[in-house]
């Protein structure tokens, strides 16, 4: 990846990462959050919009429009990120778009490379479970032919991804290889030509995103 920075989507699915994966449960989609600090308060506030019956515990009704209204809740700041937000914020970026949809958190931030992406993702996944990277894009010069590079991990099926991610961390990928296909296989308890099929599979659909034109 270029160092001229990466955005990056991640979708949560663990209902403690923020109070309106809950409330999209109900509602099916909430496509407006926004979130702002009171200066001097040490508190955070959230609004969201739903069209139906959020079923969330602690939220005030602010303003209603036709069939959608706005809801809001607060939050006392803590020394430890007590949010899926905040531990994204703690590493540099700030969350740029921030959605939820049928119990599923799904938010968007820039990162200046990869390794910060990386960063990010393991330390969600260290406080929350359901925790995905479902698109990666490279920004591009003006000298790059194509402007951008997208690869949405959400084409892949969960044995898929379990499969690419078992094999990688073992060392298939790797020159030499740490890891042969019958140990990839053995670790995830399938046989050598099912390990082969999910691979060709997987590496298909990823080439086919990033190749195609």
């Amino acid at each position: 990846m270029s160092s001229r920075g990466v955005r990056a989507e991640v979708v949560i699915t663990d209902p403690s990462a923020c109070r309106v994966v809950g409330a999209s449960q109900g509602s099916g989609q909430i496509q407006r959050v926004t979130r702002s600090s009171v200066p001097n308060d040490g508190r955070t506030a959230v609004e969201f919009t739903a069209t139906d019956d959020h079923g969330a515990e602690g939220v005030e009704e602010v303003f209603c429009h036709g069939d959608e209204t706005v809801y809001r809740f607060a939050r006392d700041a803590s020394e430890t990120p007590a949010c899926a937000c905040e531990h994204v914020e703690t590493h540099g970026p700030p969350v740029r778009h921030l959605r939820a949809t049928d119990g599923a958190l799904v938010l968007s931030f820039l990162a200046g490379d990869v390794a910060t992406v990386r960063s990010v993702v393991v330390d969600l996944r260290e406080e929350f479970s359901g925790v995905s990277l479902r698109r990666l894009t490279r920004s591009a010069g003006p000298d790059d032919e194509e402007e951008l590079v997208v690869v949405d991990r959400a084409t892949l099926t969960d044995r898929q991804r379990e499969v690419l991610e078992t094999a990688h961390e073992m060392g298939y990928f790797e020159h030499p290889r740490s890891a042969n296909a019958t140990d990839v296989s053995e670790a995830l308890d399938i046989n050598r030509s099912t390990f082969a099929e999910h691979l060709a599979s997987a590496q298909s659909k990823l080439l086919n995103a990033i190749l195609d034109d």
